[in-house]
């Protein structure tokens, strides 16, 4: 049951061969035995969870279902869910019960998911290991010593753990797909609007994505046809008409042209993800895709200009939560050691005052031609690096992470290292599009390797149909740690 699939748990409810009820009882053992040590979920409610799954057993024998109906999704913490406590993996909203719910938690409760619990993430999002969350690091469930990634660490690690079938996640600069590859699983962030960002707390709001985590392409489609749709809540939602993102799931690949970016295979990447990256794009080509090497030039520039943009839009986002100001703006302070003493006294923890101290800078006066419109510039160059090679290739392949998971507290001390985690996957961010990772072997120390995929922009069926094709001839999505059950 653990290790079933969406689809597999949807028909075993469908034909009554187990509840709703009976089903979230055997996640949340699950969770109740391997949590405290994984440390994946920030908060547990099984009352309101069984209750949930009550009502979605109704609506089962009442015949109003969904392929996701009754099936637990863990949702992350950054979320708002109405009568859940919602911190963001801060100290600052250790006590914040939210009242209302976010347009990804109601649409899950619209087709009778039921919630499972919230998932531990890095403060505010800021993070690319999981380490910065006030409530503890995440734990590897493939190797405990290592870090599950970030900022989504602790979606990823539920679903690699089978503490969960699925769940959300969000991604500013690779924070899906990073915590995907390094986990083992399969995540995916789709084009930049097509998830409403409704009651999700922001951190980078022109980059900001919500998206899903399961194990398999498969699952992830399902998913997404929950999530994705407009909402004149959002300013930044697209009105587009609703997708099946399964639908192409079978279609052979025969006529798929890979993009394989020299930039990304010229240095960098540790000897063992080039390895199975290698081998999974040679897996591809037997199922008829063709390769062409292509050039995304402005690469190298991704994470400069990522870590200039985003954090001058977390210092905007960080002054208000629900019309709570609270006052991080250039012209509040007298210089930024004041900035830092003020900030330091709310509670926030050293890398999101880290961000926020960066952003303040590069948007004060005398700064922000220098260092903001360059960066918005140069953002620009990168997206159009993806429109020229859109035109040579109809997907863009590589290595999400240029190396396996590092060891808990390994980068912690050096910034610019544990940026570098990003390399490859915030230019996807930068330029909108839709991206993912799925699992693609192993590496150093036996530690998961992801491959990415980054489409065209609503190409999110395309790539589904890759990955799922993929994973049809090779069974690394189905592995689970050597502790856990296995598929």
């Amino acid at each position: 049951m653990l290790n079933a699939s969406l689809k597999q748990l949807a028909a075993q409810l469908l034909e009554k061969k187990i509840s709703s009820v009976e089903l979230t009882e055997v996640f949340l053992k699950h969770i109740r035995s391997l949590n405290p040590e994984l440390n994946a979920f920030i908060t547990i409610n099984e009352e309101m969870s069984l209750a949930q799954a009550q009502v979605a057993d109704k609506m089962i024998a009442s015949g109003q279902t969904h392929p996701l109906t009754g099936i637990p999704v863990a949702q992350k913490d950054i979320f708002c869910a109405k009568g859940w406590l919602t911190t963001c993996g801060s100290k600052m909203l250790s006590n914040f019960i939210s009242p209302y719910d976010a347009t990804i938690i109601e649409r899950f409760n619209q087709v009778g998911a039921v919630n499972i619990g919230k998932t531990n993430m890095d403060e505010f999002a800021m993070g690319s290991s999981n380490e910065t969350s006030y409530y503890g690091p995440v734990k590897n469930p493939w190797d405990t010593l290592a870090v599950p990634g970030g900022s989504s660490g602790g979606s990823a690690c539920a679903v690699a753990a089978r503490m969960a079938p699925a769940a959300t996640a969000t991604d500013t600069g690779g924070s899906i797909r990073q915590p995907a590859a390094l986990c083992g699983i399969s995540g995916i962030k789709p084009t930049y609007g097509l998830v409403s960002r409704y009651g999700m707390i922001a951190f980078a709001s022109s980059l900001d994505q919500g998206g899903p985590m399961a194990k398999s392409a498969e699952d992830l489609a399902l998913l997404l046809n929950v999530m994705t749709g407009f909402d004149a809540r959002d300013s930044t939602s697209l009105q587009r008409e609703p997708e099946d993102y399964a639908r192409d799931l079978d279609k052979p690949l025969g006529q798929l042209r890979i993009g394989l970016p020299k930039e990304y295979f010229a240095k960098g990447m540790s000897a063992s993800v080039a390895s199975a990256v290698e081998a999974a794009i040679a897996e591809l080509r037997k199922l008829g895709a063709t390769t062409v090497e292509i050039s995304l030039p402005n690469t190298q520039l991704s994470i400069p200009v990522y870590y200039v943009l985003a954090p001058a839009e977390a210092s905007s986002n960080l002054s208000r939560f629900d019309g709570v100001r609270y006052g991080y703006r250039a012209s509040d302070y007298t210089d930024l050691e004041d900035m830092y003493k003020k900030t330091r006294a709310q509670g926030f923890g050293a890398e999101v005052k880290r961000r926020i101290l960066i952003g303040t800078y590069v948007l004060s006066h005398g700064y922000y031609d220098a260092y903001y419109l360059q960066a918005q510039k140069l953002r620009r160059l990168i997206a159009s690096d993806f429109t020229e090679a859109f035109k040579q290739c109809d997907v863009i392949m590589g290595p999400t992470s240029p190396a396996v998971a590092f060891n808990l507290g390994e980068k912690s001390g050096d910034p610019l290292q544990m940026y570098l985690s990003d390399i490859y996957t915030s230019a996807a961010n930068l330029a909108g599009l839709p991206a993912m990772s799925i699992p693609a072997g192993f590496g150093d120390k036996n530690r998961p390797v992801g491959l990415h995929i980054v489409g065209n922009y609503f190409r999110e069926a395309q790539m589904l149909n890759i990955a799922h094709q993929y994973q049809q001839v090779t069974d690394w999505h189905v592995r689970a740690p050597a502790r856990l059950p296995e598929a």
